[in-house]
């Protein structure tokens, strides 16, 4: 890819929720370093996008459809994927959802909002993940990287309990697959300049969000997340697994430093 590094040349890279945001900006940030991208969506427009702009750049790319909450869907993607590539060197489990954004309260749900709410932010990662890893292992030393969440660590609302227990899920899948030399991660991002949180988030958020910083002046940018992914499953960061780290201007821990 015109201008891009070489750390992921020949390898094959698995992003799903990758039409827009954060999966985008990590799809293309992969491309760059000179991966060939798998782009997985429920949006398959949107990753189809995603995988023209790459191919634009220079890069290789394509786009599959998949929902994170169909298990049908996730063994479909799974076998479009192994069908064309031996292996798999990184999955990025990108793709979650958040009825009404990031601010659904912990009571009142249905038992079908709380169980797509999972579905989709917790157990379809470790069935994609489970799916892949027969390509995992192949690729000799891959790397599973979960997008959890600031909200993962003192949860209040519906949407942090979902990415809490990915975090969970993240520790037991690292020491499932240690054997076979697959190390497996979590990036637990604050709130991200993504064109999404932009555009609907008020300035009053904004400001909540930065006066619980560390680095109050600092905003999350998609950037950030991407160069620590792109370190994460690198082979400079061969001996971590089962952690995860996070990248949110100091939010998680500011409380414990008043």
């Amino acid at each position: 890819m015109a201008g891009g590094g070489i750390r992921f040349a020949d390898k094959i890279i698995v992003v799903t929720g990758a039409a827009d945001g954060l999966g985008r900006a990590l799809a293309r940030g992969f491309a760059a370093e000179g991966g060939t991208v798998i782009a997985a969506d429920i949006n398959i427009a949107g990753a189809e996008e995603t995988a023209s702009m790459i191919r634009a750049a220079g890069g290789s790319a394509e786009a599959i459809p998949v929902d994170m909450g169909d298990e049908s869907s996730i063994q479909a993607l799974a076998a479009a994927v192994r069908a064309r590539h031996d292996a798999v060197h990184v999955l990025i489990n990108n793709a979650g959802i958040a009825y009404g954004h990031v601010s659904d309260a912990m009571a009142g749900l249905t038992q079908s909002e709380w169980l797509r709410y999972l579905s989709v932010n917790t157990v379809g990662p470790t069935l994609l993940a489970d799916a892949l890893r027969p390509a995992l292992a192949a690729a000799g030393h891959a790397v599973v990287i979960n997008q959890s969440s600031m909200s993962s660590f003192a949860p209040v609302k519906a949407y942090g309990v979902t990415k809490a227990a990915l975090n969970a899920m993240t520790y037991g899948l690292a020491h499932a697959y240690g054997e076979d030399g697959i190390r497996v991660l979590a990036i637990a991002p604050g709130l991200m300049e993504t064109p999404a949180n932009k555009t609907q988030l008020t300035p009053e958020v904004w400001e909540s969000v930065l006066g619980m910083q560390i680095l109050r002046q600092e905003r999350g940018r998609p950037e950030d997340i991407v160069a620590l992914a792109l370190f994460l499953a690198s082979e400079a960061a061969r001996f971590i697994t089962c952690d995860v780290i996070s990248c949110d201007g100091g939010n998680a821990i500011r409380g414990w430093r008043n």
